[in-house]
């Protein structure tokens, strides 16, 4: 920094501005000085106003906060405390931002295909407000359901999530938490409610991508009770315009992203921050008075390999068990692609206005259409242990199997491989910056999506849909909430006032 910038800056801090731009401050990590985490800690435990301390920050520190992860939690932080004129750094191991949130352009289709997440669940309002801003909008998802009988002819179905919540009802009430799996079995060892119990257990795999046998019954009963389910919607277009202007949004603000950084180490103590990294094979180390960390729940208690994320010291006793209740659902989810929809053909047009295709004896038990849009794209899924058993596959043995899987549905097995294009997947199973679909909770894991939101020492704050606990958890809009809520957490510890 040179002379000039400083003597600006220290006269910026001492006429009572609160924070100065970014420009103001080191553009390059590697010419930090190294910062020290013991006299850092001492200014903080002074609870100094911020315009006292902030001269004596200006050597050794590269943002007021670092976010790491630019999925929808760590856009949506960055964004707001921007907006307040805090210095923000964004860390992003993928090349891209977005995270588990991934659109992919297909051919001839003005539908992407979307990787990771794809819906509105819910009421969705700063999904809905996002995709306003970018000129975007979410439109209801409509259409027939279809599911196949025992011998695998396809009937309508009028899908009725009011049965399938009813039957949790009863799990509110018990004196104990217990598995899903045990609690449904006591319904379907009776002959009126085995069918609605059967239904059931099948939401909580492909919904939730949940193992029963793990899974909380009571926090399938709380997600139940909230209606986020009864109402699914998606962003006209995808979700890659509403991340594209969130990602604008922040550069524009001042907030620099790093793609390709991967987090090793987060060092901390009460105030101060250090964060050691690699990109491009070579490490550094980035210094901040307060961290943001969105990182899925598998990765934050990854353990004993290269790209565990190391913690100096512990993560506290409450985050680790914690870590230890809430589970990774499985998902396995293929786009395929045609060169017609061929579907509403067959059949004289029976299928014309099929939205979902279901079937529990198949590989992909689901498959979606993008109606109310007319495209030739169709999505195969499956989630839960039935996901699990599909992990390590090859990608393209994977759209195989889901291409046959639909054309055999259908009674068209010729037709849907004389019309097939392509397909796309993603393992976010093996996804070592994902290490799963989405949360669940486990059984006993009642206040763990609290704990785990918790900030520590006002210096780490804690967002993504794991940390929601409104029972959004699973949702883009969750996510974004949970990314304001950790923004806000980190202001108050940074004295700066909400705008």
């Amino acid at each position: 920094m040179d002379k000039r910038r400083t003597r600006n800056a220290i006269a910026s801090a001492a006429s009572g501005s609160p924070l100065i731009s970014a420009g103001t401050f080191f553009t390059n990590a590697k010419r930090a000085a190294p910062l020290d985490l013991t006299r850092m800690t001492q200014r903080s435990a002074t609870k100094r106003p911020w315009k006292d301390t902030l001269v004596d920050m200006l050597v050794g520190v590269d943002a007021d906060t670092i976010v790491i992860g630019a999925g929808a939690a760590g856009l949506a932080a960055a964004r707001s405390l921007a907006g307040r004129s805090v210095r923000v750094l964004v860390l992003e191991a993928r090349d891209r931002v977005g995270g588990r949130v991934w659109s992919r352009p297909v051919a001839r289709n003005a539908t992407p295909a979307e990787l990771g997440a794809e819906f509105i669940h819910g009421r969705g309002e700063l999904t809905v407000q996002l995709l306003r801003e970018a000129g975007a909008a979410a439109i209801d998802t409509e259409g027939e359901g279809w599911t196949c009988s025992k011998d695998g002819e396809l009937r309508r179905e009028d899908w009725d999530l009011s049965s399938t919540a009813g039957i949790f009802e009863a799990a509110g009430a018990l004196p104990d938490d217990e598995s899903v799996d045990r609690f449904l079995r006591r319904f379907e060892r009776d002959r009126a409610t085995r069918e609605t119990a059967r239904a059931a257990r099948a939401f909580v795999e492909g919904f939730d991508a949940a193992d029963p046998a793990i899974a909380s019954a009571r926090a399938i009963a709380s997600e139940m009770r909230s209606g986020v389910d009864f109402a699914i919607a998606r962003p006209l277009g995808g979700y890659g315009p509403m991340f594209e202007h969130l990602r604008n949004a922040c550069v524009a603000a001042g907030v620099r992203i790093w793609l390709s950084t991967i987090v090793r180490r987060i060092s901390w103590r009460r105030g101060a921050v250090a964060i050691d990294m690699s990109c491009g094979g070579e490490s550094q180390t980035v210094h901040a008075r307060t961290a943001i960390l969105t990182l899925p729940v598998g990765v934050l208690r990854r353990r004993g390999d290269e790209l565990a994320v190391a913690f100096d010291p512990n993560l506290p006793d409450a985050k680790i068990k914690a870590l230890q209740s809430i589970e990774m659902g499985h998902v396995v989810k293929v786009a395929l692609w045609f060169r017609s929809a061929f579907w509403e053909r067959v059949r004289d047009g029976r299928y014309r206005d099929a939205a979902f295709f279901r079937c529990e004896r198949q590989s992909f038990v689901t498959y979606w259409t993008q109606l109310p849009v007319r495209s030739t794209l169709v999505v195969a899924w499956v989630g839960g242990p039935k996901a699990v058993a599909l992990s390590g596959i090859a990608e393209a043995e994977l759209i195989e199997r889901a291409l046959n899987g639909f054309g055999a549905l259908l009674n068209e097995p010729e037709l849907a491989r004389e019309e097939f294009e392509g397909g796309l997947t993603h393992d976010w199973g093996g996804d070592p910056f994902a290490r799963g679909a989405y949360s669940y909770v486990a059984v006993g894991g009642g206040n763990a999506r609290a704990a785990l939101s918790a900030p520590v020492d006002d210096t780490m704050f804690f967002a993504g849909e794991a940390t929601s606990t409104d029972d959004q958890d699973g949702t883009v809009n969750g996510a974004l909430e949970t990314g304001e809520r950790a923004a806000a957490e980190a202001a108050t510890a940074l004295g700066v006032e909400a705008r």
